[in-house]
């Protein structure tokens, strides 16, 4: 058993027992969250929502909190010798999937 869900913007597929880092939440560790933007979920049969499955959820426990590892932007003009070099790390919640209800 499946479900795809939806988390800022961007779509995952979780079974239980997976972990997966999210997008920054507003929770502490061992906290429970319910993802209720479940967009396919398979179990035994798919059902694919328009745009999310009636009564699907996900249930969530947060882990951790973090940042991932440093991505440079780096941009070279090439008149008057203009550079810039910048650093970004994103943070992350680091989750773990307990249940799948559809």
């Amino acid at each position: 058993m499946y479900a795809i869900i939806k988390n800022g913007g961007k779509q995952y597929k979780v079974q239980e027992g997976d972990f997966l880092n999210l997008d920054k939440l507003d929770a502490s560790p061992k906290d429970k969250v319910v993802v209720e933007e479940v967009l396919a979920l398979n179990d035994k049969e798919l059902k694919v929502g328009t745009p999310f499955v009636n009564g699907a959820k996900v249930e969530l426990e947060v882990v951790a909190h973090g940042k991932d590892k440093k991505v440079i932007i780096y941009k070279k003009r090439r008149r008057k010798d203009s550079k810039l070099k910048k650093g970004f790390r994103r943070e992350h919640t680091r989750v773990k999937v307990l249940s799948i209800k559809g």
